[in-house]
């Protein structure tokens, strides 16, 4: 008997280490996940930047001071040679090749500077600009020898320094990295999962309770339940398929051919497909946090004469909706890092200006990323790396708001 205790002991403590060797291991994956992508994606939040002089009295530009005040600035000042301009101030600056050292969106930072303060076109002024990606790589010690004794050259005098990038989280893609930025699929990202939560939540919620409910127990309901629950597993690329076929395919009217029902591209589209892809997952959580809810709620509010339609909405569904609720931010965070079925409706398109409506051309945070890796520019290494920063921000806070809705709903019984 004392042998059998001895092994029964030794067993719950084998069991007890392997355990927490589990749990260790999980951390530990997580850590060195997290630890990589900070330490690859720091510096995409910061950009290099060179002290260029620039003299536009020597330029020979002619610009109508009174084009400056109006919207047609950027133009005036672009076929003034604004950008020819500042190539050459640089060039002058550096010697020949300078200009390689500066961003191609170089001259666009001037002419913001010239648009806020037009005086500056009266004499020779020092600004920051942006430098170019093979400049900013051997400022990391990473380049040709011509750029790592430029960067030398440059760090001795001065005359170059590293902020923080604020363009990244303004602006949109671009095929320079230096002027590339996170906020046009950021602002598709929050679009798509705006339409998909108004569509995919109701949906899934009241056909949760219709069959958990109402329903009767027949062939036809076990049929839907199994349907439901197939839906939940099938890949996300199908769902693409199906939101191409759906929504873009077009469709035979008494004969004659009509075009896609809606725009390629656009948010709406997208959150229509995700949310058939998380619906069954919603429908799932929500009957089994129903489910949760226990029976005697329901006698006693039958018990003090509510109907059958107030039981499950003034008493079910309230108790319920913490369970609804994580389940469904969930759900909408796995559709955040969803990217096949976006790639089949079009949303891997190059969107240069943020989309200001659901059916303008958009793309979203997962697809962008899966862009930038693409790339063979080196620059776009450390924005990709940024971009998953800011990907794993929101499903962080996605998920913590879940915890949040849980602990604050929750009844314990």
């Amino acid at each position: 008997m004392q042998r059998r205790i001895r092994r029964r002991y030794a067993a719950e403590r084998r069991f007890r280490f392997f355990g927490m060797a589990a749990v260790a291991l999980s951390a530990a994956f997580l850590a060195f996940l997290l630890v990589t992508m900070v330490a690859q994606g720091w510096r995409g939040f910061t950009r290099t930047e060179i002290m260029l002089p620039v003299d536009f009295r020597a330029s020979g530009m002619s610009v109508d001071r009174a084009q400056l005040t109006t919207p047609g600035a950027d133009l005036a000042l672009a076929g003034a040679g604004l950008e020819n301009a500042v190539k050459d101030a640089a060039a002058a600056s550096f010697g020949p090749g300078g200009e390689e050292l500066i961003s191609e969106s170089a001259w666009i930072k001037v002419r913001e500077r010239i648009k806020h303060d037009p005086s500056v076109l009266d004499h020779a002024v020092r600004m920051r600009v942006p430098a170019s990606s093979e400049l900013d790589q051997a400022v990391a010690g990473r380049g040709t020898p011509e750029m790592l004794s430029a960067a030398a050259k440059l760090r001795e005098a001065g005359s170059i320094s590293r902020h923080f990038n604020a363009d990244f989280l303004q602006l949109s893609d671009s095929t320079d990295p230096v002027a590339v930025g996170i906020w046009g699929a950021l602002k598709g990202s929050l679009l798509t999962m705006f339409v998909t939560f108004l569509i995919a939540f109701p949906v899934g919620v009241l056909s949760a309770i219709y069959l958990e409910e109402y329903a009767p127990r027949n062939r036809w309901t076990d049929l839907i339940e199994v349907s439901i629950n197939n839906l939940a597993a099938v890949p996300s690329i199908i769902f693409g398929l199906l939101g191409l076929a759906v929504f873009l395919g077009s469709w035979s009217v008494f004969g004659y051919k009509v075009g896609p029902l809606l725009p390629r591209s656009a948010a709406l589209v997208g959150g229509l497909t995700l949310a058939l892809m998380i619906m069954p997952v919603i429908v799932i959580a929500s009957r089994n946090a129903i489910k949760a809810v226990p029976p005697s709620i329901r006698d006693a509010a039958l018990g003090i004469g509510a109907s059958p339609i107030q039981v499950v909405f003034h008493h079910v569904l309230p108790l319920a909706m913490p369970g609804i609720l994580t389940g469904t931010i969930i759900g909408m965070a796995r559709a955040l890092g969803e990217t096949a079925p976006l790639l089949l409706i079009g949303m891997r398109a190059f969107i240069v200006t943020p989309p200001s409506g659901l059916t303008e051309p958009a793309t979203v945070l997962p697809v962008q990323i899966f862009l930038w890796s693409d790339e063979v520019s080196r620059g776009f290494v450390e924005k990709t790396s940024a971009a998953i920063i800011v990907l794993l921000c929101f499903l962080l806070a996605m998920n913590a708001l879940a915890i949040y809705l849980r602990n604050k709903f929750e009844t314990r019984w």
